[in-house]
């Protein structure tokens, strides 16, 4: 029987949800895949490890007694670390340097890595994250940007795979990256069973329906955050480029310009995204009809603003409004 073998790597200040919730989903999946009689010569051997002569204190106070790595590994899981919404990343990181290191003499050897959640920082750290597509939690993606610049950061994405390097979304991501090994190296319908009986999402696309706009920090006001503001009580008004641009005393080319420079984005996209937020507080607040939210943020089609939300979100209106 082949025998993959998967270590988790614990430090002090690691979520144990994640150390402990990807051992044990696969672990599962080993009895599912015996159970199903599918790929009974593939098992998969979680180990959790920590540097030597490491105390491991997790995230919590729980005081941990971990074994040190050994041997090789088939692939290694970084999890996440506790973390504040305004984190000095520098402070955080630097008493990690010596996971830091392992993590990248681990790749350097050959062994594929991937991280959970915000362990795509030490990642990071560890230079693997250049020129690769990565994602994050969409709280954190920003920082990760900012502090990786050569990053390509998804911060709508779930799951990014490039080349060796795994990195998935927030906190409980961590069961859909066990799902994904679970359904590579055991195959779609092991997978299957062990997400029925776990009670885990067999397959997420998208951190979009989960990103609340009131949490995200604002930027410091720029000339694309006044217009955002200017069309957030306009929302019903019909969007006329001209008349935008004299109310911010500039040509029609000289706005779209500067709002592209500033976001990437054009004008019109800036206020579809206005009005898919509100309609999403709507949504969540009212009981008002799908019909009565798309003409109070100033559309009249509902099949229309029913693709943009669901472009935007990653899915409709009514089950955003559901879930």
């Amino acid at each position: 029987m082949k025998t993959v073998r998967i270590a988790v790597l614990a430090y002090s200040g690691s979520m144990p949800t994640q150390l402990f919730g990807i051992a044990d989903v696969l672990r599962i999946a080993n009895d599912m895949s015996l159970s199903l009689g599918a790929k009974r010569d593939v098992r998969l051997d979680v180990e959790l490890i920590a540097l030597p002569n490491r105390k491991v204190i997790v995230a919590g106070g729980l005081a941990l007694r971990i074994k040190r790595p050994v041997g090789s590994y088939d692939l290694l899981i970084v999890p996440g670390l506790e973390t504040q919404r305004y984190q000095d990343w520098t402070a955080k990181l630097t008493p990690l340097t010596r996971e830091v290191d392992f993590i990248r003499h681990s790749f350097s050897r050959g062994t594929p890595v991937a991280a959970v959640c915000v362990g795509a920082f030490l990642l990071g750290e560890a230079g693997l994250l250049n020129g690769r597509k990565v994602t994050t939690a969409w709280l954190f993606a920003g920082d990760l940007a900012s502090r990786y610049p050569e990053a390509n950061v998804n911060s709508d994405a779930i799951l990014m795979e490039d080349g060796a390097v795994v990195t998935t979304a927030a906190v409980s991501s961590a069961f859909d990256l066990a799902i994904h090994l679970i359904k590579r190296h055991l195959g779609a319908d092991v997978a299957t069973a062990t997400a029925a009986i776990t009670l885990l999402p067999s397959q997420r696309a998208s951190q979009s329906p989960y990103v609340d706009s009131n949490l995200l920090e604002r930027e410091l006001p720029t000339f694309s955050q006044n217009l955002v503001q200017w069309f957030e009580v306009r929302l019903t008004e019909t969007y006329d480029l001209e008349r935008v641009a004299q109310a911010f005393h500039v040509s029609g080319r000289t706005l779209i310009r500067r709002v592209k420079a500033e976001t990437g984005r054009s004008p019109l996209a800036l206020l579809q995204q206005a009005r898919v937020e509100k309609s999403k507080h709507l949504l969540k607040s009212t009981n008002w009809t799908i019909a009565k939210i798309v003409e109070a943020v100033g559309y009249s089609d509902v099949v229309s603003f029913t693709r943009l939300f669901a472009k935007l979100i990653g899915e409709t209106p009514t089950k955003y409004r559901h879930r």
